[in-house]
């Protein structure tokens, strides 16, 4: 492996060829620094599990050498992953103030609030750790707080600026700081780091006030109740519903736990601005008329525990959707929610409801930038060496040809997958021996216990079912004295299936007493019992279900 000394060295645990889990560790010498700590939506086919978050195989291997989390924002793919982290790592963490606030809400679910080291930090502040000098510059996003990370070493400057896009007309009045972009440009970095989320998207990326707008419009024309589903974490897009609400005369109830916390949290740290007496408790939702009623609630990614698609399933306890009923879904699908938005979208119009969901109805507008504001950027940084970030592989390959148009040449350019071991110094860039890198699944209390083996049995039980299959034998003699008796579970129907489960028993005792003496423990049986069944079910209807023997011996 080559050596550290004297290099800039870049590693990808997460963020790259997908969307969410981002994790970079930036080292100098014998420092590490690790910017964010995300988690990740399971994939269709992870059955079961809760959440995705990176292998942290390398960083437990170098822990004496950790200095530090860094984090840009609040979203739970920068953040998602950190209580998990912190159970094996504890080191400082550095976070703006609603960062810290929305972290803090998660550490205390885990236990571990009073364990971690956070430090606030805000936009213009310059901190060191080890070697490096770290700059904080305020980026827009959909989401307050949010900023770009310059790492300063001795041979040259690294520009983390993932998650951003250039809003002129902010909701809060703070644009993304191009003075300090430009001054870093005429000073040099040598390299880049850049969201590719909209990568593939031509133009520039609406102003959040543009869905402000469209709010208003759509209030001033509904004559029931209005329920709007966003993500929790949208300071800003719960901002300008809580305006319109005002502006109509509506009273306002927030449904589900994590938009209940983080709406607390906003409101307590200031970053929400909420006339008294707006809010209601949901039980107090059938003392006003439906034309004075807003409700703000989780569910936009047709998450299955979320309020709104419990209500969309008529499982709601304290709530149902009625004829009437305006629903606005204020948020893009990411990549692979898209069947589970469907559905839920499906049910509220079976419900009676309008549902507003479209790009193009002005209900949401990304928080990343578009080409156009990316190539500003590139413009504006100018950096020798460029690694497009944030994004599944097809939006990283757009943005590397976007800075090759600007002048950036393919050898300067470089696409990383997750463990990939970038080193650098002023005078060149190049690969080195990937580190162990990867997904861990979570499943409930579980963390890295349910892998590729149980996920193949989790698809094969969800495809094919299962199939137990009893009996007792002679521990001497070996013989039969009870059974097979063959029960199953999403295999077949019994009752439509029993000559094919008679002709099943039949196969099993003739192997049986076919093998003789061969069968020297229960072992043996029951792979023989097994190997009989998987051959004859997949000779007469081709199915291949978990099958799972149960030998007694007397």
């Amino acid at each position: 492996m080559a050596s550290d000394s004297g290099m800039l060295t870049l590693i990808p645990l997460g963020g790259v060829g997908e969307i969410g889990k981002n994790m970079w560790v930036v080292g100098y010498n014998n420092d590490l620094v690790v910017l964010d700590c995300g988690a990740m939506f399971p994939e269709d086919e992870m059955l079961g599990v809760d959440l995705v978050i990176p292998d942290i195989t390398y960083l437990m291997e170098n822990a004496g050498r950790i200095r530090a989390i860094v984090l840009s924002h609040g979203h739970e793919d920068h953040i998602g992953a950190l209580p998990y982290v912190l159970r094996h790592i504890r080191v400082p963490i550095y976070g703006t103030r609603l960062t810290l606030g929305l972290l803090e809400g998660k550490l205390e679910e885990h236990g571990l609030s009073k364990d971690a080291e956070c430090h606030e930090i805000k936009a213009g502040d310059e901190i060191t750790i080890g070697a490096m000098r770290l700059e904080f510059i305020h980026v827009n996003h959909s989401l307050a707080d949010v900023v770009a990370v310059a790492i300063h070493t001795p041979v040259g400057t690294l520009l983390y600026a993932t998650d951003f896009k250039f809003d002129y007309t902010p909701i809060d009045g703070k644009v993304t700081d191009l003075q300090k972009l430009a001054r870093l440009g005429d000073e040099g970095v040598l390299c880049l780091l850049s969201d590719s989320t909209n990568a593939e998207r031509p133009g520039y990326t609406f102003s959040e006030r543009k869905v402000g707008e469209t709010f208003m419009e759509t209030f001033a024309k509904a004559e029931g109740r209005i329920i709007v589903a966003t993500f929790a974490s949208n300071i800003h897009r719960i901002q300008q519903v809580i305006d319109a609400s005002v502006r109509f005369g509506r009273k306002v109830c927030v449904l589900g736990r994590s938009m209940v916390n983080t709406v607390s949290i906003a409101v307590r740290l200031g970053y929400l601005r909420i006339p008294d007496n707006l809010l209601i408790e949901v039980t107090d939702l059938d003392d006003y008329a439906p034309d004075r009623i807003v409700v703000i609630t989780t569910g936009s990614q047709g998450e299955p525990m979320a309020a709104l698609t419990r209500m969309a399933m008529a499982e709601h306890r304290l709530m149902e959707i009625m004829p009437g009923d305006t629903v606005i879904i204020s948020a893009s699908p990411i990549p692979g929610n898209e069947r589970s938005i469907g559905r839920i979208i499906n049910h509220l119009f079976k419900q009676g409801a309008d549902v507003i969901y479209h790009a193009f109805s002005g209900v949401h507008v990304s928080g990343h930038a578009s080409q156009e504001e990316l190539k500003l950027m590139l413009s504006l940084v100018r950096p020798k060496y460029f690694v497009p970030v944030h994004g599944e592989y097809r939006m990283l390959v757009h943005h590397a040809r976007l800075a090759e148009s600007l002048g950036i040449t393919s050898d300067r350019i470089f696409l990383l997958d997750v463990g990939d071991r970038l080193q650098m110094d002023a005078n060149s860039c190049r690969r080195v021996a990937k580190v162990a890198a990867g997904a861990v699944m979570v499943d409930g209390l579980g963390v890295g216990d349910v892998g590729s083996v149980v996920l193949r049995d989790r698809q094969q039980l969800a495809k094919d079912g299962i199939l137990v299959a009893v009996l007792v034998i002679d521990k001497e003699t070996r013989e039969i004295l009870a059974g097979p008796e063959i029960v199953s579970r999403g295999f077949v129907y019994v009752r439509e299936a029993e000559l094919l489960l008679e002709e099943a028993k039949k196969l099993i005792k003739s192997a049986l007493a076919d093998g003789g003496d061969t069968f020297e423990d229960w072992f043996h049986i029951k792979n023989e019992v097994r190997e009989t069944l998987a051959d004859f079910f997949w000779e007469q209807i081709h199915r291949r279900p978990v099958i799972l023997p149960v030998v007694l011996e007397v």
